[in-house]
């Protein structure tokens, strides 16, 4: 684990971090195992992607926002028990508790630590099947100001008579395209090695053409579909302005029942909505 730079040079923002108060992590993936845990129904996979923004912090200045997100999570899987969770920007400490993801198993990959509050963050794919081959990869850069990476976490789960590969991925934002196409080529090295079917999730920052295109181009070499949502629905993902959505899933080997694609507006806890889709062989 290496030390953020003391300095944060000529950047008119850098009075607004204390040295060392973001460390950059190793790849490392955490993991809880509930006993609980079955094979993934090949007839319907329902998936939820989401960018929490780090709500989830119970730090005494966000345990309000905490309990809103909380209320928020606990009513999304009670209502549609998704098979497999993809979290973008959660928060991770010893004072975590969510009853809802450990009556889960789950893999946590952080990115970096906040060591002013002891508090970690990273990306989150939870599941109530059984899972294989837990692989984080952080990126070689970082972003400005905090100089913290971002991470993908890459999982396995027995799927009939092979596996399925599932990409929980937070891309890296406010760098030349350079870097972030660097990360998009770590990623396709990693994807490009399984022949099965995949679910590749997250929030990959494509707030312009450019990085769209990138991700385009990369996820139509590796076969991969995007999933689809009714316009009113698509209408509702993350993005800025005019630009492309800041969130997406792609999928392969598998086929997507269109009729269950939704986005959750009503949902408040984060500037992110929550993503619904459900797959089947």
């Amino acid at each position: 684990m290496t030390k953020l730079e003391s300095s944060l040079g000529n950047s008119s923002l850098k009075n607004l971090l204390p040295p060392y108060r973001f460390a950059r992590t190793d790849e490392t993936v955490l993991h809880h195992y509930h006993a609980e845990t079955a094979p993934l129904n090949q007839k319907a996979v329902r998936v939820l992607n989401w960018n929490i923004a780090k709500n989830n912090d119970v730090s005494s200045a966000t345990r309000e926002r905490a309990r809103t997100w909380q209320t928020d999570f606990d009513w999304i899987v009670d209502r549609y028990s998704p098979d497999l969770i993809f979290l973008q920007e959660f928060s991770l400490c010893a004072r975590t508790k969510n009853f809802k993801l450990a009556e889960l198993s789950w893999s946590f990959a952080p990115n970096f630590i906040d060591q002013y509050h002891n508090v970690y963050a990273g990306v989150l794919t939870a599941s109530r099947a059984t899972s294989i081959n837990h692989r984080a990869l952080v990126t070689e850069h970082s972003e400005p100001v905090s100089n913290t990476p971002k991470v993908s976490l890459v999982t396995e789960h027995p799927f009939g008579q092979e596996s399925l590969m599932t990409i929980n991925s937070h891309l890296i934002n406010f760098v030349d395209l350079e870097k972030f196409k660097a990360q998009l080529r770590e990623l396709e090295s990693a994807i490009a090695q399984h022949r099965g079917a995949i679910i590749f999730s997250g929030d990959f920052n494509t707030w312009n053409r450019s990085r769209w295109q990138m991700l385009d181009k990369m996820t139509r070499r590796l076969g991969l579909m995007r999933a689809e949502f009714p316009e009113m629905d698509a209408q509702n993902i993350k993005r800025f302005l005019l630009s492309p959505p800041l969130d997406h899933i792609f999928y392969r080997g598998l086929r997507q029942n269109y009729l269950q694609a939704r986005v959750l507006d009503h949902i408040q806890s984060s500037d992110h909505k929550p993503m619904l889709v459900e797959f089947h062989l």
